[in-house]
């Protein structure tokens, strides 16, 4: 097994690697897939841990105009900065998704404390629009 110091984890979603056991991610694609976890996760959609995720879920009917895209930017660096302490937030930037009236494009900058390397993700986010 390999040593890492960043972190180690099963692979999300979970899967099977070449040698028949259970695929891992590490380092920085583990710091990744943590964030996407986060992000994709509702407050309450874990019964052990009901604090654990990101409030954005709670805003899935409402329109895309500043207050929405504020409070999604708010609810992410909370939840990133709450959940995922390998990570120093750098910058949220929520924006329409031109190509896709019921999305939103979330833009993650962060810098990985352990390595001072910067990073950075984009997380799609849907609404239900009005009709």
């Amino acid at each position: 097994m390999q040593s890492t110091f960043l972190g180690r984890g099963w692979s999300f979603p979970p899967g099977v690697d070449g040698r028949g056991g259970v695929a891992m991610a590490q380092d920085d694609g583990d710091i990744e897939q943590a964030v996407r976890i986060i992000l994709g996760t509702s407050k309450g959609e874990r019964p052990m841990r009901p604090d654990f995720g990101c409030r954005i879920h709670e805003l899935i009917f409402s329109p895309i105009n500043s207050t929405t895209m504020g409070l999604v930017g708010h609810y992410v660096e909370e939840a990133l900065g709450w959940w995922e302490p390998r990570i120093q937030m750098r910058e949220v930037q929520v924006d329409p998704d031109p190509d896709d009236p019921g999305r939103l494009l979330i833009r993650i900058r962060y810098q990985i404390k352990a390595t001072h390397d910067d990073r950075s993700l984009v997380y799609p986010f849907y609404v239900i629009p009005e009709e």
